[in-house]
């Protein structure tokens, strides 16, 4: 099946959002971790979101090029042929895009959608992050509603963010920020609703103590009943059809507990990139230890070829993602209930 259409991309945070799951959010960054993802979605029978940082998007363009948005364009348009070989939905993604990086990379994917909607084609990206939470509210509401109009004329949705996700991320640093930070108030959901609502589909990455990184169960202090309080001040007001659609960032180290508790609320999204980088490269590394002797030319030896190939160690790079995905398919409930109908 080929990456899912707009349309069946909102059926997707449709179905998430009435049967109380959530997708997870994969950043990818080659072939490899491509490859990964639709493999666990697969086997899981579960629908996605594969999702391209800026840093993911320079990566893959390679060292001389260097160029986040054209990185972006390459993996996008990988995911749309090889999706096609499986029996799931996925939808593309952009992830945390600061203001400073709107006209170098998410107006060229834009343009890049424009040009594919021209050709008859599916967009290349179905939703796009505008993470605008270092500006003060009013300041990110007025870029994330221009944004979101040009999102909208191309059946993209946007994701916007309000509150500031701690800790180190793709070069970005939010870590040693205040609490106060952290934490998305309610009125902050009012205002994002307010200022958004009626403009087109966007979903909302509120901030409930999450921080990007690896951390041990506890450490992180999460309060998911902010998420409660947010939606319910919302639909108290505008009535239950102005329910949102949350997005998790930061979820590495927290219990299943809270987890599954943010289902209630809303989330039908959640970003996983920490924990799939670590599952790629603990089996590369464990191949290259077994292995060293023939790895690596030791004392004018000439190593083993079957050893050092790079094929080698990738897949099994490959086949860690997929497991560690499975898992997060689990622990959002969406295992089984892909929407795709053959």
């Amino acid at each position: 099946m080929p990456v899912a259409t707009p349309e069946q991309y909102a059926a997707m945070l449709d179905a998430a959002q009435k049967g109380g799951y959530a997708y997870p959010a994969v950043n990818i960054t080659s072939l490899a971790t491509i490859n990964g993802a639709l493999k666990a979605f697969a086997e899981a029978g579960s629908d996605g979101i594969i999702q391209v940082s800026t840093g993911g998007g320079k990566f893959a363009s390679g060292l001389h090029v260097g160029d986040e948005a054209y990185g972006a364009i390459v993996l996008a348009e990988a995911t749309h042929l090889l999706a096609e070989k499986y029996d799931i939905l996925v939808a593309l993604h952009t992830d945390h895009c600061h203001p400073e990086k709107v006209d170098s990379f998410l107006k060229p994917l834009l343009e890049a959608s424009r040009k594919r909607k021209a050709e008859g084609k599916n967009v290349l990206f179905q939703s796009h992050m505008l993470d605008a939470s270092t500006l003060p509210l009013e300041e990110n509401m007025k870029l994330s509603q221009e944004l979101l109009k040009e999102c909208a004329e191309l059946d993209i949705i946007l994701e916007v963010e309000a509150g500031v996700v701690g800790g180190e991320e793709d070069g970005v640093d939010n870590s040693g920020l205040p609490d106060d930070k952290l934490y998305t108030t309610t009125e902050d959901m009012i205002t994002v609703y307010e200022s958004l609502n009626g403009l087109g589909r966007f979903l909302f990455a509120a901030t409930f103590g999450n921080v990007h990184g690896a951390y041990k169960p506890g450490a992180v202090k999460l309060k998911p009943t902010i998420l409660r309080d947010g939606q319910k001040a919302v639909t108290d007001k505008y009535g239950a059809e102005a329910e949102m659609d949350l997005v998790f960032h930061g979820g590495s180290g927290s219990t299943l507990e809270e987890i599954r508790e943010t289902l209630e609320y809303g989330v039908v999204k959640m970003n996983i990139d920490t924990d799939t980088q670590y599952a790629f490269t603990r089996p590369v590394v464990t191949h290259i230890c077994q292995n060293i002797e023939g790895v690596l030319k030791i004392d004018g030896e000439v190593g083993v070829k079957g050893q050092y190939d790079p094929r080698s160690y990738i897949k099994k790079g490959e086949q860690g993602v997929c497991d560690r995905l499975k898992v997060a398919c689990d622990d959002l409930l969406s295992t089984g209930k892909t929407i795709y109908k053959k």
